[in-house]
């Protein structure tokens, strides 16, 4: 039998998270039961206090264990958190003393989306690959230097602590949970029974690459500006360097401290994007938009693309496109 809480934080959070994580896990209990097996997952909501109001106490949730009861857990889930994250942080601080004794009690510890956040600041993710929201990567680089962040994973375990990325993301990493403590058979019938993907591993076809503007260097904020002005043409490190008037080594360090990617690869991810933004809306064949955004070898497109995409040109055209697919 595993003890499973499911933490109800306050302030607003996922109730999708919550209510989905115990509906797939419950229906996991309802499948051992008719194979002739026992239940697996004895699921709680556990809180610092008795009853929650979310979403303009549209929604409210009642938690069966407090923090204060003393019970020891084999799992524990975190959901998404949602709102300004340093706020989140402030009004959950009595969780982090408690996320921290379940962890060395024994218990595994996972995160959903943006609840990573809060597992991070229990210190539990310092030195540990960890995924969050891609649309929350830079500001969780800047709050938890010391966590090791991926971008493009979907899922990450390390240590018995887990975390997921982007919102719904969190299905697969609870699928995942299921084959580990189940078996593959179980995870699949899961898979199927709420129609989820089973397997995946990247949440790059979904990033929108934004660039990193929440710094304080000018001199690298002019940088990116003229790079996503200029993106179609030929641009070096060395060009930057003499526009700004600045040491080509110490414009490659200030712009990889300042926006976490070095110049060539915040370059790509802008020619990227915009490549990804033609796949999804114009008629353009492959090759005129290799041209349009600047490339002339079609292997470096197509690899530089797929790395970062997570899909080639071709087969990110035919999942997004919807002229192309008519």
């Amino acid at each position: 039998m595993k003890n499973v809480a499911i933490l109800i934080p306050s302030g607003d959070i996922s109730v999708s998270n919550v209510e989905g994580t115990h509906h797939i896990l419950t229906e996991v209990n309802k499948a051992l039961i008719r194979a002739g097996k026992l239940r697996l997952f004895d699921i709680h909501l556990v809180g610092p206090r008795r009853d929650s109001r979310i979403k303009n106490n549209f929604f409210s949730i009642h938690a069966d264990v407090l923090i204060e009861d003393g019970v020891q857990f084999d799992l524990v889930i975190i959901p998404a958190m949602h709102g300004e994250m340093h706020h989140c942080l402030s009004l959950n601080q009595e969780l982090v003393p408690w996320i921290v004794s379940q962890h060395e009690g024994g218990a595994e510890v996972a995160s959903l989306c943006t609840g990573s956040f809060l597992l991070a600041s229990t210190g539990l993710l310092t030195g540990k690959k960890c995924a969050t929201h891609w649309a929350h990567i830079n500001e969780f680089r800047k709050m938890f230097p010391n966590a090791q962040l991926v971008d493009d994973r979907l899922l990450t375990e390390q240590d018995g602590i887990y975390t997921s990325g982007s919102a719904y993301s969190y299905l697969n990493l609870i699928l995942y949970l299921i084959e580990k403590y189940t078996d593959r058979s179980m995870a699949i019938m899961s898979s199927k029974l709420f129609a989820i993907e089973i397997d995946r591993k990247s949440q790059s076809p979904f990033i929108m690459f934004e660039g990193q503007r929440d710094h304080d260097d000018e001199s690298i904020k002019k940088a990116q500006e003229f790079i996503e002005a200029n993106f179609r043409e030929r641009i070096t490190v060395d060009q930057l360097a003499e526009m700004l008037a600045v040491g080509r080594r110490n414009l490659e360090r200030r712009f990889k401290k300042a926006t976490s990617n070095t110049i060539v690869e915040y370059i790509q991810r802008v020619k990227v994007e915009a490549a990804k933004i033609s796949l999804e809306k114009s008629q353009e064949n492959i090759n005129e938009v290799m041209l349009n955004v600047g490339y002339t070898d079609m292997k470096a497109f197509r690899t530089t693309f797929k790395r970062i995409a997570g899909l080639s040109p071709m087969q990110y055209r035919n999942k997004y496109n919807r002229v192309m697919l008519a």
